[in-house]
């Protein structure tokens, strides 16, 4: 969940410090107070692309930070892990910081990072619906993606997109195969003695770095053996030498902490660097015995590091990239291979299509299971919508096997009686669709890994009990989800449902616009939602009405 957000000279903002709660919170203000302002700033912690017009008037810098508790969140907390960003306390830091010449840094749990792995990181955490949403839920990538949300599909989208390509590849290369066989015939050769001259080098990065070791350290062999016997030298040599003074104090201090005990402690700590002395004294002349002037091995671990960098020459590639680079010379031999071996190549092919169209099929039933399920679901918010006669209903194309599977996913929807099933975008008006797509929202996150959700004004062309309605099922959204929603509503109805009621204001302090965003308590609600049922006067009845809508 998000837990604080802080926003620093941001736009007309000049310190807004905001901590949330779980469950549903509605943000109202009168128009132009700055209520978009929480979403572009929290997206621009998210990985949003900025510039130097979020900069407040008169300041250097914008800076943006939001904490979220992931304790919940293993999706957050793995993608962490593995870019090395984890934070054993279960919570993560998101900080972006815009200057006034447009440059800006991000950081993740106070480690410098890119853009990119904010809006990476960002993806597992927060989803924003704003009115673009309607829009891009006319497309059937939207509803493809909708639907296998719903269904829980992530695992077999992205196997069905890797068979696909594999297949898909193989494919291309018999194609330019059977155009370019004698220059495919010549690359088969270039790769066998490629990949032989590797194996004669018995080349390991691991190896790579030891043999770049010892060639340094038998290079300097010589005057590594005279530092260390002028190090043994000055510790224990002669009378003068260094551990005969510490041995001289050693003795000092032990007859002077006999006569005051304050100086035990510092008796104590000569005993230790007289003996960490020894220590030191007799790992040296270990080291010593064990470094020799070794010019057979000398010229053994130059011969390597010789044959390895003229092979890289040739080949014009660097010694770290060796490992990595001989992996895809013999995935591609092996594939030459297949390729020149027609058998080879069409048992190949085979197996691959077999592959796709196994999962693919799976992909299909599980998509047909759900559809109809989410049929039911969306139908039945279609009606608390209004849509009193209204279906809704997935349908599954068959299409040629593609990168997405064997059928397109299109949304269809009637909005009255007896009327024609037909795609969204023919049917529904502007206002309708605002309806129909938070029918689609709400049904189908409920199953959703993100566990924060924004509503931005959703609910535009939505009114009287319709709204009360919405404000209800944002509501039992984040019960039933255990997910945190927030909503930026113009609606009195929506923002009564909420458990937590933010205002957005503006002032004029210092001559200066700047905007303002509260919790606000009982009576703040209810003067707040009387203003937005009664408009600039408010009277005892709209008082009573916001009440009501309260209770």
């Amino acid at each position: 969940m998000l837990e604080n957000l802080s926003i620093k000279n941001f736009v007309i903002v000049d310190h807004l410090e905001l901590n949330f709660e779980n469950g549903f919170s509605a943000l109202t203000g009168e128009t132009g107070a700055g209520k978009s302002i929480l979403i572009d700033a929290l997206s621009l912690s998210l990985g949003q692309r900025g510039d130097s017009g979020v900069v407040r008037h008169n300041t250097d810098k914008s800076d943006i930070s939001a904490t979220f508790n992931i304790s919940k969140n293993a999706f957050a907390q793995q993608w962490l892990k593995e870019n090395e960003l984890e934070d054993d306390e279960g919570s993560l830091f998101l900080r972006r910081v815009i200057y006034k010449d447009g440059k800006s840094k991000a950081f993740i749990n106070g480690i410098p990072a890119t853009i990119n792995q904010l809006k990476s990181v960002g993806e597992l955490l927060i989803d924003i619906y704003s009115q673009n949403s309607h829009h891009s839920l006319l497309k059937h990538s939207t509803q493809r993606e909708i639907l296998d949300n719903f269904a829980g599909l992530d695992e077999e989208v992205v196997e069905i997109k890797k068979l696909y390509e594999n297949w898909n590849k193989l494919h291309i290369e018999n194609e330019n195969f059977e155009k370019n066989k004698e220059s495919y015939a010549q690359e088969i050769k270039d790769l066998e003695d490629k990949i032989k001259e590797f194996k004669e080098l018995e080349f390991s990065l691991s190896g790579w770095q030891e043999i770049q070791a010892n060639h340094k350290m038998l290079s300097n062999s010589s005057e590594l053996i005279d530092g260390i016997q002028n190090c043994i030298s000055i510790l224990d040599s002669s009378d003068a030498s260094l551990s005969n003074q510490i041995n001289q104090v050693q003795v000092s201090l032990s007859n002077l902490s006999n006569l005051d005990d304050r100086l035990t402690n510092q008796s104590k700590i000569i005993d230790t660097i007289a003996l960490e002395s020894s220590e030191l004294i007799r790992e040296l002349n270990h080291y010593l015995q064990n470094l020799e002037i070794n010019e057979d091995l000398k010229k053994e671990v130059e011969f390597k590091i010789q044959a390895t960098f003229n092979f890289c020459r040739k080949y014009r590639i660097k010694p770290e990239d060796l490992e990595n680079l001989s992996d895809e010379w013999q995935s591609r031999y092996e594939l030459l291979a297949k390729l020149l071996d027609e058998k080879g190549i069409s048992e190949a092919l085979n197996e691959a299509r077999k592959k796709y169209e196994n999962v693919a099929l799976k992909l299909s039933k599980k998509r047909s299971e759900f559809a109809l399920k989410l049929n039911k679901i969306i139908t039945e918010k279609l009606k608390h919508l209004s849509f009193t006669h209204g279906r809704f209903e997935v349908n599954l194309n068959s299409i040629k096997p593609s990168i997405n599977g064997n059928e397109q996913v299109e949304f269809l929807i009637s909005t009255y009686l007896n009327a024609e099933l037909k795609p969204i975008q023919k049917v529904a008006s502007g206002g309708e669709l605002s309806r129909i797509s938070l029918a689609i929202r709400v049904a189908s996150i409920t199953k959703a890994n993100v566990p924060v959700m924004i509503f931005d004004e959703v609910d535009v062309g939505i009114g009287g009990g319709v709204a009360e309605v919405v404000g209800k099922l944002l509501k039992d959204l984040a019960v039933d989800s255990r997910q945190q929603i927030f909503a930026i509503t113009h609606l009195p109805q929506v923002a009564a449902q909420s458990l937590n009621h933010f205002k957005v204001s503006k002032d004029q302090i210092n001559s200066e616009t700047v905007s303002q965003i509260n919790l606000l308590d009982e009576d703040g609600r209810v003067k707040e939602l009387a203003r937005m049922l009664g408009g600039v006067e408010i009277t005892k009845t709209t008082i009573e009405h916001a009440k009501e809508l309260l209770s």
